[in-house]
């Protein structure tokens, strides 16, 4: 897959959208090639073919004239993009500042040079970016030439200062980019002499000889934040469990933790609660939840709102596997919060979530009222369409609990008629079968009869080795085929 196509087929809703309207807005009086090859590749994702579209595009098969629409349609993408993030984002924000900085530069404004510059300056500060902020210095006294206000010595010291600075943030860099190597080709780290902390100490050592560096917390929190990463990536949560308590324990008996560092300190804990869970430790994840909700209290609840999704995420997860009553009441309660479904993808989850845990407690008609309530939210509506197609089939499993099979039948078609391109994905064979599998009940009272079927539900389905791809199921399809199965 080439860099415009990963790009396209990366993009969410919300981002196509953006791109519509910016191309709308650019382009308005152009001819619309570009648009065609978008929604092409849009439409084609992995099932990409150049020479399709060239033909398509250009009858003559012209391809200098389509690798330029190409470029045209990578560079307003690029920009888009920009556009669209550049407020979200802290490094993108300063990248901005600094682009309008050297933009007027370039025209001779001065005023205005100095004016991007300052701001480039403290967003620099803000962010820690050594990098950057040695290039801003650097405009300084260039501008310095023109502006008899800019003491120019003054900012030579600060670049001097910066430099070290840049030393120790390169060292640093060194140091999490081999931890990060030897961890990615390290097969497993799960055992009782916690391997993951010896080799962290071990390449600390070896890539650093400053010992005020080792401390650094700057360092620590690096490390913290690239290992994390690395293992969740890895799906090792015992390894993930084990590393996240010693850090924790340690960065809080170094009273490290402080109101600058405050979210860090939080999004610890969410990952501890999370690992223990996924480590079927339910107990010992909601102590960890009650510890989140406490640390959420602190500095006058300065990051309370931002959190309080993932504390109330924390219980339904682990009262879903120890109590289904008790986390439908903590769904019910967070649909009463207003802070909470003032977010769509909040919204979404809870009665997501709703329907799954009356449809575990075979409330069929309270999880089908639920799903019927998702569907008109924002969240669902702007979801990504392989989220869609997953919900899709878990309401097809509650209408045929419900024996609604008239209407289930009807369902089938659609989906089969809005989701035509999903059925020849491989990502989505899982849920593919399913469909086979509950238009085959409708018939009949056994698939046990359909060998072929019971073949591919058997490999696909039944087997322990996919549990990856079960954790992706909205609703547990090993389990309820094995029911229909017998």
């Amino acid at each position: 897959m080439d860099v415009l196509n990963s790009i396209v087929s990366g993009m969410s809703k919300e981002q196509v959208r953006f791109f519509k309207l910016f191309m709308g807005r650019s382009h308005y009086h152009e001819d619309r090639m570009d648009e065609k090859l978008f929604d092409y590749m849009r439409k084609s994702g992995d099932e990409y073919d150049e020479e399709k579209i060239v033909h398509t595009l250009y009858r003559k098969s012209d391809k200098n004239a389509f690798y330029r629409l190409r470029n045209r349609l990578l560079a307003d993408l690029n920009k888009s993009l920009m556009l669209q993030h550049v407020d979200d984002d802290e490094n993108l924000y300063l990248l901005h500042l600094l682009s309008l900085a050297k933009y007027f530069l370039g025209k001779n404004n001065t005023k205005t040079t100095l004016y991007f510059l300052k701001k480039a300056e403290a967003q620099a500060l803000k962010t820690e970016n050594a990098e950057l902020l040695d290039i801003i210095y650097g405009d300084y006294i260039r501008l310095s030439h023109e502006m008899v206000s800019i003491d120019p010595e003054k900012f030579i010291q600060l670049r001097l200062q910066n430099h070290e600075q840049i030393r120790k943030v390169r060292t640093i860099d060194d140091v999490l980019a081999v931890v990060s190597y030897k961890m990615k080709v390290t097969q497993n780290f799960s055992s009782d002499e916690n391997p993951v902390l010896e080799l962290l100490e071990q390449t600390v050592k070896q890539y650093s000889s400053d010992v005020e560096l080792q401390k650094s917390p700057m360092l620590r929190f690096k490390i913290y934040h690239s290992v994390s990463q690395i293992l969740l990536q890895k799906r090792d949560y015992f390894s993930l469990e084990e590393y996240l308590l010693k850090t924790f324990g340690d960065f809080t008996s170094d009273k490290l933790f402080n109101k600058t560092n405050h979210d860090v300190k939080l999004q610890m804990l969410v990952y501890i609660i999370n690992a223990l869970f996924k480590n079927n430790k339910v107990k010992e994840s909601l102590v960890y939840a009650n510890k989140l909700r406490e640390a959420m209290e602190e500095f006058n609840r300065s990051l309370y709102d931002k959190y309080l999704f993932f504390y109330y995420n924390s219980l339904v997860i682990n009262y879903s596997k120890s109590d289904r009553g008790r986390a439908i009441e903590i769904l019910n309660e967070m649909r009463t919060n207003e802070k909470i479904v003032s977010v769509p993808f909040y919204e979404m989850f809870i009665y997501l979530n709703l329907s799954v845990s009356y449809f575990d407690t075979k409330d069929y008609h309270q999880s089908i009222r639920s799903l019927n309530k998702l569907f008109i939210l924002k969240g669902y509506i702007t979801a990504d369409q392989s989220l869609q197609f997953k919900i899709a089939i878990a309401e097809l499993m509650i209408r045929y609990e419900l024996k609604d099979f008239d209407v289930l039948e009807n369902k089938i078609r659609l989906i089969k008629k809005e989701y035509n391109d999903f059925f020849t994905r491989k990502s989505n064979e899982r849920e593919v079968l399913m469909i086979e599998a509950i238009s085959n009940l409708i018939k009949t009272d056994s698939l046990r009869k359909e060998k072929t079927l019971m073949t591919k539900i058997k490999n696909l389905i039944l087997t322990p080795s996919n549990k990856e791809a079960a954790d992706a199921d909205i609703l547990n399809y090993r389990l309820w085929l094995e029911e229909k199965i017998g």
